[in-house]
């Protein structure tokens, strides 16, 4: 993945991609902050969105939850995506005006599911913002499939 080759991708962070190019926000050229350093989420997602291919060159900043001024970073971005962990982790004063905003976070708070962002304080702030849940969750089923298609595909051809 990491030298652009051929390879089935890892789900959720091909499931933010897809859903910033289907929905007209191509990352390319635009900063994009990830909150969330994790193997699974917010390290492939970087480089998938700074490699040279449809749905890449961005230009990519990784911050976590003991990130210094992270606001003063977040606020900085054209598209800022959140998958820490956090229920509510990110608050409106975090977000920019018209902002894309993509919550990667799946959090149950009592009996509700909830994402790492405010979401009806940064949903009047932001130009778009993925829901928790409904959002980026069935895009990585999405792409499970499809990697489930890939694989059978490659093996029928051996």
């Amino acid at each position: 993945m990491l030298q652009g080759q051929p390879t089935f991708l890892p789900c959720t962070p091909a499931g933010v991609q897809q859903v910033l190019l289907r929905s007209g926000y191509d990352p390319a050229g635009k900063h994009v902050v990830i909150v969330g350093r994790s193997n699974i989420v917010g390290k492939p997602l970087a480089a998938l969105l700074m490699q040279r291919n449809p749905g890449g060159n961005a230009t990519v900043t990784v911050c976590h939850t003991r990130t210094r001024d992270l606001p003063d970073i977040t606020r900085q971005a054209d598209i800022l995506v959140a998958a820490m962990g956090v229920p509510g982790a990110v608050t409106a004063d975090m977000v920019r005006e018209g902002a894309v905003v993509i919550d990667v976070g799946i959090n149950r708070v009592g009996y509700r599911l909830v994402g790492d962002v405010d979401y009806d304080a940064v949903a009047a702030k932001a130009e778009a913002i993925t829901p928790v849940p409904g959002g980026i969750g069935p895009m990585t089923i999405a792409l499970l499939l499809s990697n489930t298609l890939d694989a059978a595909r490659r093996t029928v051809s051996v």
